[in-house]
């Protein structure tokens, strides 16, 4: 299955992603890599075009922007790193914690499911919530509000994919 078929099954059918848990977990990671780096690039993008000699000229600090323009070199390509590892990191904790959630939910709803499965399951449910977050900058909603949708939207996702799990048997 194609990467550019799990973005648009992931935003547009969320009643395939209980099929996804099923998907190779080297999948799963690849597309997870996948909104890493579109994230990644796009903060990396904002952060060049914010950067330039005027936000750090200071009337009487003339040294810092010669040092600055001097290791602009190295500026870049260690930011890019850094937002990459940073973004890595934020990205798998949260899909961790929504699916330590989602199998609090599973329970409740009675359906059948690991925890491996629901981490799949999470994963294409967060694709809404990290664009959200990638855009929020460029929308006029508190981003308190922004993050609270996500996280209701993705919790509402899973439950949506939920419904779609095998069913516990009927204990005797």
């Amino acid at each position: 299955m194609k990467h550019s078929q799990l973005l648009i099954d992931s935003l547009i059918h969320p009643k395939k992603l209980a099929a996804y848990r099923l998907l190779p977990i080297g999948k799963v990671i690849q597309y997870t890599f996948l909104l890493i780096t579109i994230v990644t690039v796009f903060s990396f993008g904002r952060f060049t075009a914010g950067i330039s000699v005027d936000t750090f000229d200071m009337n009487s600090i003339n040294g810092i922007t010669e040092y600055i323009e001097d290791i602009k070199w190295l500026l870049y390509p260690v930011t890019f790193i850094m937002l990459f590892v940073f973004t890595t990191m934020l990205i798998f904790t949260q899909i961790a914690l929504y699916a330590l959630a989602g199998l609090f939910i599973l329970k409740v709803m009675k359906r059948r499911g690991e925890y491996r499965h629901i981490w799949r399951t999470t994963t294409f449910a967060m694709t809404w919530a990290v664009l959200l977050s990638m855009l929020s900058d460029y929308l006029t909603i508190n981003s308190t509000i922004i993050s609270v949708f996500s996280l209701l939207l993705t919790v509402t996702l899973l439950i949506v994919a939920f419904i779609k799990y095998p069913k516990q048997p009927i204990a005797k």
